[in-house]
């Protein structure tokens, strides 16, 4: 199939849909037409595998020649559009990418459910976006389903929270809450990750419970501070002042999967 018969199936993109798209970059503007954009063919591909309405896709005419088989497989009533590279880079947050984004409705918000029998992560104040995603991707690593975020963590649509996530946005269910007044209501376990915890490798962990991951710079509030069952620490062999907080979140699920109780 030639370019000319793509450019005649798929439209090409309007100036003001253009920036209509490109203004959901900014928070304010997905709030308030709660959509957002997603970047890059294997995140599409994820967004496709999951219960997301796409309201439109966005490629160049090599994609949609070589990427039939996604085409094929978009909602009834998506609108496609054509675009050039220099273009597609321009709209989305990532000059890098030069294949095609997609813009999805924001489904709306749920109850949380912390999990009963297994791991809950709880985020205080997460302010890199690349840090959150990087949590969700390992939170999806080590089978965990369920993200608390308090209302100060960096928005989950936040493009490079996306890009970070590597699609594991998808698999994880990240609720926005008011953390101190929620985790004083959770019968569960809480842990909270802490300079001065007790050291991880002396510590048994619970079958299941809430670990805690504070902001970068300021750690973790003392309201959700005085929720804790207890506080654990990742022992220090060298000089490095800190960890950040994905490491650190991936340490701690690895301790807590190995040593827990039974």
């Amino acid at each position: 199939m030639g370019k000319n018969l793509i450019e005649a199936l798929y439209p090409i993109l309007s100036k003001r849909r253009a920036t209509s798209i490109h203004q959901l970059a900014l928070k304010k503007h997905r709030l308030a037409r709660a959509a957002f954009v997603l970047e890059g063919k294997k995140s599409i591909q994820a967004l496709l595998a999951a219960d997301y309405a796409i309201q439109c896709i966005v490629g160049t005419p090599s994609f949609f020649v070589e990427n039939q088989d996604i085409v094929a497989s978009l909602p009834k009533g998506t609108e496609i559009f054509e675009v050039k590279q220099a273009l597609l880079s321009g709209l989305g947050s990532f000059v890098h990418n030069h294949e095609v984004l997609a813009v999805a409705a924001i489904p709306k918000p749920t109850q949380p459910d912390p999990s009963p029998a297994g791991i809950t992560l709880a985020l205080d104040g997460i302010q890199d976006p690349g840090n959150f995603g990087t949590i969700i991707r390992i939170a999806d690593w080590y089978g965990i389903t369920t993200i608390l975020c308090s209302r100060t963590t960096v928005d989950l649509y936040n493009p490079k929270v996306l890009q970070a996530s590597m699609g594991s946005f998808v698999k994880v269910n990240v609720h926005y809450v008011d953390l101190p007044l929620y985790l004083q209501s959770c019968n569960l376990p809480i842990l909270g990750a802490m300079l001065d915890g007790k050291p991880v490798h002396d510590f048994l962990f619970p079958a299941h419970g809430i670990l805690v991951i504070g902001n970068e710079s300021h750690g973790i509030q003392p309201a959700v501070q005085q929720t804790f069952t207890a506080a654990i620490a990742i022992p220090r062999y060298g000089h490095a002042n800190s960890l950040n907080a994905a490491t650190a979140t991936a340490v701690l699920c690895d301790n807590w999967k190995r040593i827990r109780s039974e």
